[in-house]
């Protein structure tokens, strides 16, 4: 999506003609590279969260394009959400099929949240712990922008965290499960303000998000003593932060490579268990 320098994301109604406008050439490249006859069923995100009332317009897209794709094929179409494509994305990259038939805490840390859920597959999702304002991702861009990289800016933040050989002291504010991440913007800006370079501040940035993930975890597996932790969502695709947590929290598991931060695998499983196009062990 194209998003203009200094700015920290798109509008919705900017976002659902991008996606609109981007997805008909994204159809005509897949379809060079896939066989679309062999395709047995369409998964499709439709909204954001399986809860009454999650909307967001720019869904719409994606809605449009595999409901169309699905009559034009004569496929079945199964529509889950975007939380859980992302759980059962995290759920099988990080365990396969063992993870969905028992009970394992699921973090989802990305620009839109920074939540802590209580999961059995897909299937029960109870909500532990979030953020009471700033996400996580949030915070990371806000970082990069000021500090003139483009949305989104994680990558350019974790690439300078690495050139800091400083030792720096992360804070957190943690309720129980909950946590407010506000004022870690605050204290970015004020340590820029005081002169430090950007590698400090990054990596400062980052190693408070790690921490305030850390005290989190440690207190959902004081009420659920041994079930497994994944990490999942964009933010967790930092080096930085999944090695602080690996040495602190007992059990922790990590989606590996863009799977972090991709759900689009995570539709397609579901769509699989749904239909029963193919065993989920097969893919």
């Amino acid at each position: 999506m194209p998003v203009k320098p200094g700015q920290l994301g798109l509008r919705q109604s900017d976002a659902l003609f991008h996606h609109t406008a981007a997805l008909p050439a994204l159809l005509e490249e897949l379809s060079r590279q896939t066989d679309f006859s062999a395709v047995a069923a369409v998964g499709v995100s439709s909204r954001p969260r399986p809860v009454e009332g999650s909307y967001m317009p720019c869904f719409l897209a994606g809605v449009n394009a595999a409901a169309s794709f699905a009559l034009a094929r004569g496929i079945p179409l199964a529509a889950t959400t975007h939380q859980q494509g992302h759980i059962a994305a995290a759920l099988f990259a990080a365990g396969g099929a063992e993870l969905f038939g028992m009970e394992t805490l699921v973090f989802h840390v990305s620009g839109g949240t920074t939540d802590l859920l209580l999961c059995r597959g897909t299937e029960s999702i109870l909500p532990l712990g979030t953020s009471s304002d700033l996400y996580a991702g949030q915070a990371v861009d806000r970082l990069g922008v000021a500090l003139g990289y483009p949305f989104p800016a994680g990558s350019y933040v974790s690439e300078q965290a690495a050139l800091c050989g400083e030792r720096v002291r992360p804070k957190a504010t943690v309720r129980g499960m909950d946590c407010s991440l506000s004022g870690l913007e605050n204290q970015c800006k004020r340590l820029l303000e005081q002169g430090k370079d950007a590698p400090y501040v990054c990596k400062y940035c980052l190693l408070c998000v790690a921490e305030t993930l850390t005290r989190m975890a440690q207190a959902a597996l004081r009420e659920h003593p041994g079930l497994p932790v994944v990490f999942a969502g964009g933010v967790m695709s930092s080096d930085l932060i999944r090695t602080y947590v690996t040495h602190r929290v007992s059990g922790a598991r990590f989606v590996p490579g863009k799977f972090a931060s991709d759900n689009a695998i995570g539709a397609a499983i579901l769509a699989a268990r749904e239909i029963k196009a193919w065993p989920i062990s097969s893919m």
